[in-house]
């Protein structure tokens, strides 16, 4: 069963019943998105604002990016129609490992198929379609949501009027597969694992909270780290640094599941622009629509050299920085920045099409 206790009440659900075709073969026979909507669709149906969200979050984008939303800020519903799904392979309401396959009536669990993020950005665009939008103004994520949002570019360059890309490289780096395998195979290693067949009420629990640890600290910098623990210690034998990572793998524990943890790092080792359609190079300089990309001078996982290279070969592409200690979480956490910095490209996608008009 997916975590539905946590899934805010305004989720709405799309099921479709027509088999969904995967890009490394096989199909899902049937497939539910669990989706957010903020604001209303304006009459000429060309205020669609398309978020995309990071590794373990979901559809509720106003829960994990609460300080974005609002009027005059990033994403402002009373200007906009904002839509957050969740991705392909989740366990907050989108078909995943946790769900249950209707072929067998059990949950898939580690039978689940690979998917990518191409897979991820073909159900949104299933679920756009039920909704009846045809155009999107902006599409906007971090991380694995950045690798949503250049697809977009990729494979609809016709539905999408702008890109805004966060802390993300045109493809998935070796640092970034080894760091990914290194957290996977903690989990294996947890007992409970049993292949990915483990019980509900025994899951592997040690595995999944030892991946989260390793990843916190990808996610943030060793200038933060010192900043804000230093050699402090919680009590006689451990240093705040331990106490705060041990912290957040319990945290991940009780909201997430791990082969979906397993199944979503797999389709973010896959993200590659240039996979089957040539030259990598090329391939970015067919992204014809305007990017601004958003780059974090302290990101150790998605270096600010990754983002240069979408600047220099996008046609239309600019670049933002922050310059902040925070590593790669800095989006999540100067909010106020962000939101600044959406806004104002929102603002400028939105009057040239006025001009146009």
């Amino acid at each position: 069963m997916e975590y539905i206790d946590i899934i805010s009440e305004k989720t709405g659900f799309f099921v479709s019943r027509k088999p969904f075709s995967l890009e490394l073969g096989g199909e899902l026979p049937e497939v539910a998105i669990a989706y957010r909507t903020w604001g209303a669709l304006n009459s000429e149906r060309n205020n669609v604002v398309l978020i995309c969200h990071a590794l373990t979050g979901s559809a509720d984008a106003d829960v994990w990016w609460p300080g974005m939303f609002g009027e005059d800020m990033g994403f402002d519903e009373t200007r906009d129609f904002i839509v957050c799904s969740n991705v392909l392979g989740s366990c907050y309401g989108t078909t995943g490992p946790l769900s249950c396959n209707p072929l067998t009536g059990k949950h898939y669990g580690p039978g689940f198929p690979d998917v990518t993020i191409r897979d991820m950005v073909r159900l949104q665009r299933l679920l756009l379609d039920e909704l009846g939008i045809e155009q999107v103004k902006l599409v906007v994520g971090a991380s694995l949501g950045g690798m949503q949002v250049l697809e977009w570019g990729c494979m609809f360059p016709d539905r999408v009027r702008a890109l805004m890309p966060m802390g993300i490289s045109g493809r998935h780096s070796a640092w970034c597969i080894a760091q990914s395998e290194a957290q996977r195979q903690a989990i294996a290693a947890d007992r409970n694992w049993n292949d990915g067949w483990y019980e509900p009420g025994a899951p592997p629990a040690k595995g999944l909270a030892a991946a989260r640890m390793m990843a916190m600290c990808s996610y943030r910098s060793f200038d933060n780290f010192q900043q804000r623990f230093g050699r402090d210690k919680r009590d006689d034998t451990t240093f705040q640094a331990e106490s705060y990572l041990r912290y957040q793998g319990e945290k991940l524990v009780r909201r997430f599941d791990a082969n979906t943890y397993i199944t979503l790092t797999r389709a973010m080792d896959t993200h590659d622009l240039s996979r089957g359609r040539g030259d990598y190079k090329r391939v970015l300089e067919s992204i014809s629509m305007p990017v601004k990309v958003l780059s974090i001078t302290s990101d150790i996982l998605y270096p600010k050299e990754e983002q240069e290279e979408l600047v220099r070969y996008i046609p239309d592409c600019r670049i933002e920085y922050l310059h902040e200690s925070y590593g790669h979480d800095a989006f999540l956490i100067q909010v106020d920045k962000v939101s600044r910095l959406v806004k104002a490209f929102r603002d400028e996608i939105t009057a040239k099409d006025s001009s146009a008009a």
